[in-house]
């Protein structure tokens, strides 16, 4: 009976060591999906940031075209406006490629996030079945103690009776 209570203890032991540790990872999950959230804040701050550009863009072109009228008469400043155009080509291209980038990031981002939700909600399951596993476990093994405790009871008193009419006999 005592291999059997210490069987059920290491098996209790085993059981809250896997629970606590099913809920460090749980907390480890949270604590990413913070900074996931974090970072997906910090993606929306860029995206602002980038509208700002293009309202910057457009003031630019509009400069370009009093450029273009004044430089009619100035040949080397067609140069410069031919040189202003180049830079805002490539600095659209360039942001034109770096938010198809972070497009693909938060679209990657995002799935992942779904992912470890998915992830949690199964561990947390889990973690609640094995939780009525060991309740109702407990509950068997309380009874069977009793029950143990029952019998004993029972058995000293008819070791006494028969102490008692060995006596007498």
């Amino acid at each position: 009976m005592e291999a059997d209570v210490s069987e059920m203890r290491k098996e209790l032991q085993s059981r809250n060591s896997l629970w606590r540790r099913i809920q460090l990872e749980c907390q480890q999950l949270l604590t990413e999906l913070l900074k996931m959230k974090e970072y997906k804040d910090m993606q929306e701050i860029q995206i602002k940031h980038q509208s700002s550009h293009v309202q910057l863009t457009e003031q630019l072109e509009n400069k370009t075209t009093e450029l273009l009228l004044f430089a009619e008469s100035q040949e080397h400043q067609e140069e410069e406006l031919n040189k202003i155009r180049n830079h805002v080509y490539r600095e659209e291209q360039s942001h034109c490629s770096e938010q198809e980038r972070m497009k693909t990031e938060i679209s990657d981002l995002t799935e992942e996030l779904h992912q470890k939700e998915i992830t949690i909600a199964t561990i947390m399951e889990q973690a609640s079945l094995l939780e009525r596993q060991l309740k109702m476990e407990l509950e068997t093994k309380h009874k069977l103690l009793t029950k143990q405790q029952l019998l004993e009871f029972h058995y000293q008193v008819i070791k006494s009776e028969n102490t008692h009419l060995k006596e007498m006999v």
